[in-house]
């Protein structure tokens, strides 16, 4: 049974740095599915009053959106994963080679950190004696469990939070009246955004208003602009 101590000190172990990989990846998705799905059915929309068109672009969309979120997030963070390994196999080279070397670059980290240049040292010795290769990767490149890439886990949660974000423009495409929908999709998207920005910042510790406004900003901007492509190019169907 844990004591007092050990209960008090357990909620300061989670900290919100934790959720940085998949977070990000959750954002990523939800607010791209929103605004991209949003975005063509608000194009689409402004050029035609015909549902089965704007609902076959905003399927498409979504299906497309979603397949491509998750393909490039794992290529593109498969890609970091990679720079990561060749940086620690690197250090592995160098501690084998150059040991003394090492040592006095670990004891410098630590010395710009504020320690004494005979602190430093002493620290640097005790971590290579535990393990060099943990001390490097994690002080010298900055490369940690938390922070390290993860990518079946951003693939997978931002490709499913793009189809969760992107669901809502597609059930007004179906259920809402053709007329104005344009307009319907707008207020639907920024009230999805707004909840989008709640959760992410309360999720991630930053501020509720700051998350709010960004998001809102962005993502008026981005469907404003597909509207007014869809009102040039438009025709009636």
């Amino acid at each position: 049974m844990k004591s007092d101590i050990e209960k008090k000190e357990d909620p300061l172990r989670n900290h919100f740095i934790d959720k940085s990989n998949w977070l990000k990846a959750a954002v990523l998705g939800a607010n791209d599915g929103i605004l991209s799905t949003a975005s063509i059915a608000i194009g689409v929309a402004a050029g035609t009053d015909s549902r089965e068109v704007i609902l076959l672009a905003t399927l498409a969309g979504l299906a497309a959106g979603a397949l491509s979120m998750t393909a490039s997030n794992f290529v593109s963070v498969s890609s970091q994963r990679d720079t990561e390994k060749a940086d620690i196999e690197r250090e592995k080279v160098e501690l084998r080679e150059t040991p003394e070397s090492e040592l006095l670059e670990l004891a410098g980290i630590y010395e710009g950190r504020g320690l004494k240049k005979e602190t430093a040292l002493l620290v640097a010795k005790e971590l290579t004696e535990k393990d060099a290769l943990a001390a490097h990767v994690r002080d010298e490149l900055g490369i940690d469990e938390i922070t390290q890439a993860k990518p079946l886990q951003a693939a997978l949660v931002s490709g499913v939070a793009f189809i969760l974000g992107g669901g809502l423009p597609l059930l007004v495409t179906i259920f809402l009246p053709e007329k104005s929908m344009e307009y319907t999709l707008y207020g639907s998207a920024i009230i999805s955004l707004i909840i989008l920005g709640v959760v992410t910042a309360k999720t991630g510790g930053s501020s509720i208003w700051k998350g709010i406004s960004r998001i809102i900003f962005w993502g008026s901007l981005a469907m404003a602009g597909s509207a007014l492509v869809g009102y040039i190019f438009g025709v009636n169907m």
